[in-house]
This record gives structure tokens, sequence and C-alpha cells, in this order.
């Protein structure tokens, strides 16, 4: 069976896009399979496999499926390439709704650049003591984000700080997205992630960068909308507006393909 996928990016956080509203074909509870195509060495390699699928309440369904094979309830960046993907194929006007994991989201296609409206930010939790170098704030913004505040997001030895934390018993059994953040004497923010299901940096990651902003924001020490500097070289910008979290910023087209199942990638 031949698959087609998309190749899409948005600040750097890459996706397998798949059409797959009309075939329900796709092999979620194949993980090896999963983990095969996700690989950076013997597959396409990505952050994050993203299903497009019919909806009773929405424009379409995003289902998101991590390079484990497992699968989580939202994704920021992934949401604003699938819209791209959605208006550029006709699937959706420049304005839309998405269903997710996480509850109806909205989008909206601004030229070169998508706005997201995300779900209410819930469980914000500040100062928690973890006995690791540094304590953390807490925002669930879609996905759980613990935040670390440091002098230094390039000095942060994040695969073994972001490890400990992403596994700490605050927060068993789900685990959290674990994030190193600073805010700027420009008063911009700059992050980096590490990603719960990719276990590994990524290169931005969308509700990561709204939980930064909007913990930043809850402490005093920013003003919305705040540009966040991801670890890839691209910002996104988060703001609210009427109450609403909402994140901005490129989603774009890397390569089409197709691959076959049950065959070596």
């Amino acid at each position: 069976m031949k698959i087609e996928f998309t190749k899409m990016h948005g600040a750097g956080n890459d996706f397998i896009m798949v059409d797959d509203r009309t075939c329900w074909t796709f092999p979620v509870d194949d993980k090896a399979f999963i983990e095969r195509i996700a690989s950076r060495r013997t597959g396409i390699g990505c952050d994050g496999i993203i299903l497009l699928q019919p909806s009773d309440t929405a424009d379409f369904r995003m289902r998101f499926i991590n390079p484990d094979g497992g699968e989580q309830d939202m994704c920021g960046n992934g949401a604003r390439c699938i819209a791209r993907l959605a208006f550029d194929r006709g699937i959706a006007g420049a304005g839309m709704k998405i269903e997710t994991g996480a509850g109806i989201v909205h989008a909206e296609v601004l030229d070169d650049l998508i706005r997201l409206d995300l779900t209410d930010p819930v469980d914000l939790r500040l100062n928690l003591e973890t006995g690791l170098e540094w304590n953390v704030d807490f925002l669930n913004t879609g996905v759980p984000h613990a935040v670390a505040w440091v002098e230094d997001v390039q000095a942060v030895d994040l695969p073994v700080f972001g490890r400990a934390l992403r596994y700490h018993t605050l927060f068993k059994p789900e685990g959290t997205n674990a994030n190193v953040a600073r805010v700027e004497a420009d008063g911009t923010l700059s992050m980096r992630t590490y990603e719960r299901g990719v276990e590994a940096e990524t290169l931005a990651c969308g509700t990561g960068a709204a939980a930064v902003a909007v913990l930043a924001a809850e402490r005093g020490w920013v003003n919305l909308p705040v540009p966040v500097h991801c670890a890839g070289g691209h910002d996104l910008v988060i703001n609210t507006v009427c109450g609403i979290t909402t994140l901005t910023g490129g989603a774009e087209h890397v390569f089409d393909g197709e691959i076959e199942y049950g065959n070596r990638v």
C-alpha cells in the first residue's frame, strides 16, 4: 500500500502530513513503522506525524502521532501546518475550525503566516520545587509544559535536564514537556524545548512558546504580544485577543512523497 505524504515545518518543527480523509488506512497501531519513518537516519524524519481526518464538529480533524508511536492531544505548530495544507488544497477556507484531542481550535491564514487560537490554558502553577538545578513554572496549553527560567538557554544541558524534568514525579503519570526560557533585555523571550514523545530537543514548540509567554506575562515580566525566539532561529508571536491565547508564525511546505507500507523506507 502506497501512502502519500507532505513534509512541512512550522518554525523548524517538522511533520509528516497525511491526508487520511477517505481511506482511514494509515497504520496508526504499527509503532515499529511509525518509529522507522520518523527516524532521521532510516526514514523520512520528523517531530510528529499528522493525519488530516473527517470531523463532524469542525472543518477537519487533526490526529497527532509522536515519533515513538504514542499520540498527544495538541501541537501548536502542527495545527498551523495542517491549516496551511488544508487551505492550499481547498479543504478549508482562510478561517477554519480544527478538531483536536484538546478540543476545537480556530486557525486563520494571513498571507505567509498562520494564526492559531489555542485552547484555554489550565493548571497554572508557579515555582514548583523540583530538587533539580532549577524550580519550574507549569501550564497546560493543550499539552503540559514545565518551564525553568535560566540565565543562558544555550548553556543548559537540555538532554539531561529536560529528560529529568520530563519524567519528574511532579508530573506523573503522563509526564511533561520540558522547557528552559529567558526574558531578554528587549522584552522578548528565548526558549528551548525537550519534547515529550519525541524524547529529544525540537527546533520549536508552539504550545511551549505559548506556555513560556503566558507564564512570563503572569509573572509581570513581559507584555503581550511578545516574540518568542525558538532554537531553530524562527520566531513565534504569542498574544491574547479577547481572552484567547493566539500563536502566529510561518508554516512551510518542504516536499511531497510517497512510501510503501510494509517495506523498508
